[in-house]
């Protein structure tokens, strides 16, 4: 008391400005503080009524230079009359102030790791102390008998809530009872229709649409029973269309309990399996549900409606320790379960990672059965604690979080489930677009089910981005409106477009080009050039694409290609000088190709080999020869390319005849063959024009050679050269005309003497018949 009475006197506005800062500071109090706040408020209520002031009077003096002045004087006189008389501060220059505003200007505005995390626990120890101190004060004030301020008991006031109470309570309970009893066949109905599901996609449509009803009568029936509860407490236990305080706060934690009950049932289903979120057994289901539902209602309506009606009727600090006592039991409640079921549950998650549909879904559980009792501990903790320190806001907060993390997952796990399920089916199309395009269903289910895997990913991204905003560990919020969250958001959409329109550009031109090479389709079958072409062109596109993808999404994720287009100019270049073969037959490859000098399936000579082109590239051929060797012959040694399969082809030949024989009857006699060769239907669709009989070509050494050239369609000839020599080799011989061949004598060689031994020939006798 000496201490103020020895405080300077403050003048009108420092009082002003005192009441303005009490008001804010009390205004941001601690909750349990609030008590003792009432138990001052009468005490300093005529001061406080002579304090209050229009604000705007403040603000005039504020804006008063003199009054501004005046005022921070009076307070630093305060201050230093506070520390023991010590003299006021020096005024600072106006060079003084301009250094030290400049030396504050230069500071950086971003504190240290450090001095956050020592801020950061510094408030905490001094929340945690303001609430230790204002429960002492409460404590105090309740066994404080002697200022009037201890336990007192009403006995008829407190019969006559009690009884209003329990009206209220009964008839909500009851009104609840009753239309669950009422929806008991709804549920029944919903169950069946559920399980009429067949296998595939239909199990997924139906059984979701079954759970939206079933959750939807079960939150009206909460509703109702909500309502029920509020027109009793209005207007059959209450006066006049009025309720009570503890009435009202029995009804609204009734409809907050019973709504995080209806989730509970929603998820565990103990009653109807078919109508069951997770894939557990009935006595599991039958378990969780049960003992869930109890911590629930414990918590809340101990929390809800006991510690406030016991706040008020007894005393704050009854409440915060009956607040205490509920929450420590369910947190220690909760520990026993965890640790008690830890390797059970575990062993259980294990066996869904088993059984997982999809591999990822197998990793995630495997994850969770590691961590979940972390989580759970985690979980639990953070709810008692909270319900300690800031209990006004626990409860709302938890059951928020808690709500928003099981919809959350519900909802991604939903997705990816069913995305999981489309991935693991094939799509198929047509008889006639699979004869049109046979690649394209290949194609297709190559293509999808990664574009589907990628967006399960991102979904289960975004699922785990809104759980941990739900806890306030990550602002998801605050980051989509900043700069970086928009860019980086912007950024990834921008990518997922360029790279959706790059595989569609690529399906679509490759379904064009398969199409046009298609026999069945288009304008029938393509030529072999056109074929060679279009396959280089595919190929070509599919670089092409490829390429130019990955340089805009590089430009679009910040990547600076001007260098990379520099580097490449320059690598080309270097690989060029370095590569000038390869280059050489690239070049070669596309003028052979522009020149259609030849195409697959041609009989060609390049480089020296002889045989059947079966591929073409860009740089090389690839050869089959006659002895069905491959050879691979690169453009730059094809000086000279020699197509056999050119519009068409001859059969040119001679025949050799003896001196004695007669030309012209020889002539004859190969016309006659030729005539037979026609009727031959295998030979005679593959011979364009009649034979040529160019004439006599030579008189060699034992024959006279007759050359003769028969036009066919190309890669042919050799076909008809073949069955046309036969047919000469018979007609000759029935006409008697000799073919020469070389003859050889048998020499049996001398002895001594010159004589040659005898050579024992037999000569057989032949029928002259």
């Amino acid at each position: 008391m000496m201490k103020d009475a020895a405080a300077p006197t403050l003048s009108a506005p420092l009082r002003i400005l005192l009441v303005c800062l009490s008001i804010a500071l009390t205004t941001g109090a601690p909750s349990l503080a609030a008590a003792q706040a009432q138990e001052q408020e009468s005490q300093a209520g005529d001061n406080r009524t002579d304090a209050a002031l229009p604000l705007h009077q403040l603000a005039d003096l504020l804006e008063n230079d003199e009054a501004r002045a005046q005022i921070v004087t009076q307070l630093r006189d305060a201050a230093a009359s506070r520390r023991g008389d010590a003299p006021p501060a020096p005024a600072l220059s106006e060079e003084t102030a301009g250094a030290a505003t400049a030396a504050a200007a230069e500071e950086p505005q971003q504190p240290s790791f450090a001095r956050r995390l020592a801020a950061t626990t510094a408030g905490w120890a001094e929340v945690i102390g303001a609430q230790m101190t204002a429960l002492g004060d409460l404590a105090r004030a309740t066994f404080d008998q002697d200022r009037g301020t201890g336990l007192q008991f009403d006995r008829r006031t407190f019969v006559a809530a009690l009884t209003t109470f329990a009206l209220v309570a009964a008839a909500t309970i009851a009104a609840y009872l009753a239309l669950r009893l009422l929806a008991v066949p709804l549920f029944a109905a919903v169950g069946r229709f559920s399980a009429r599901a067949e296998s595939g996609f239909g199990v997924v449509i139906r059984r979701g649409t079954a759970v939206i009803l079933a959750l939807a009568v079960d939150v009206g029936v909460v509703l109702l029973a909500y309502g029920a509860g509020y027109f009793v407490a209005l207007f059959v236990v209450g006066s006049e269309g009025t309720m009570g305080t503890r009435e009202s706060l029995l009804i609204n934690a009734f409809a907050l309990v019973e709504l995080t009950k209806v989730a509970i049932r929603t998820v565990f289903s103990a009653r109807h399996e078919n109508l069951r979120l997770i894939n557990v057994s009935t006595p599991i289901a039958i378990w969780w549900s049960t003992r869930l539902s109890w911590f629930v209602s414990v918590i809340g309506y101990g929390v809800m409606v006991l510690v406030p009606i016991v706040n008020v009727q007894i005393s704050p600090f009854a409440g915060a320790l009956t607040r205490f006592l509920i929450m420590g039991a369910a947190y220690v409640y909760a520990l026993a379960v965890i640790f008690r079921n830890r390797s059970l549950f575990s062993a259980r998650i294990e066996n869904l990672a088993e059984n997982a549909t999809a591999a990822l879904f197998g990793v995630l559980f495997r994850l969770m059965a590691r961590l979940w009792v972390l989580l759970a501990v985690a979980y639990f903790t953070t709810l008692f604690v909270l319900s300690q320190l800031d209990p006004a806001a626990a409860l709302p907060f938890m059951l928020s979080a808690t709500l928003q993390t099981l919809l959350t997952a519900a909802i991604g796990f939903g997705l990816s489930g069913l995305l999981s399920t489309v991935i693991g089916k094939r799509i198929t199309f047509s008889e006639d677009i699979r004869a049109r395009l046979p690649m394209l269903e290949a194609r297709v289910n190559a293509y999808v089910p990664n574009a589907l895997k990628f967006i399960r990913m991102v979904i289960l991204v975004i699922a785990t981005l809104v759980i941990v905003d739900a806890w306030q560990l990550f602002d998801l919020g605050a980051w989509l409106a900043s700069d970086i969250g928009l860019q980086t958001a912007s950024t990834l959409t921008r990518v997922a477009l360029i790279v959706l329109v790059a595989a569609m550009l690529w399906i679509v031109a490759a379904s064009l080009i398969e199409h046009r090479l298609n026999p069945n389709t288009g304008g029938g079958r393509p030529s072999a050039r056109q074929e060679t072409l279009l396959e280089l062109f595919r190929n070509a596109l599919a670089i092409v694409i490829v390429t130019m993808t990955a340089m805009i999404v590089l430009s679009q994720i910040g990547v600076n290609i001007g260098p990379l287009i520099a580097g490449a100019g320059v690598l080309g270049l270097a690989i060029g000088f370095g590569a000038q073969k390869l280059v050489q037959d690239i070049i070669t490859g596309v003028f052979i190709q522009l020149e259609n000098a030849m195409n697959t399936g041609d009989v060609v000579t390049v480089g020296g080999i002889t045989g059947t082109a079966e591929r073409l590239s860009i740089r090389s051929v690839g050869i089959r020869d006659l002895d069905g060797a491959y050879h691979i012959v690169p453009f730059s040694a094809a000086d000279t390319v020699t197509n056999y399969m050119r519009e068409f082809a001859f059969f040119r030949t001679e025949y050799g005849i003896a001196y004695r024989e007669d030309i012209d009857n020889a002539i004859h006699h190969l016309r006659e063959a030729f005539a037979e060769l026609k009727q031959d239907s295998n030979v005679s669709e593959n011979i364009i024009e009649d034979m040529t009989v160019p004439g006599v070509t030579a008189l060699a050494d034992s024959s006279v050679n007759i050359r003769i050239m028969i036009k066919t369609k190309p890669g042919t000839q050799w076909g008809v050269g073949r069955a046309f020599n036969r047919l000469v080799k018979m007609h000759f011989d029935r006409a008697g005309i000799e073919i020469p061949f070389p003859h050889q004598t048998l020499y049996f060689g001398e002895d001594r003497e010159g004589k040659a031994p005898p050579a024992n020939v037999r000569v057989l006798a032949t029928d002259q018949t």
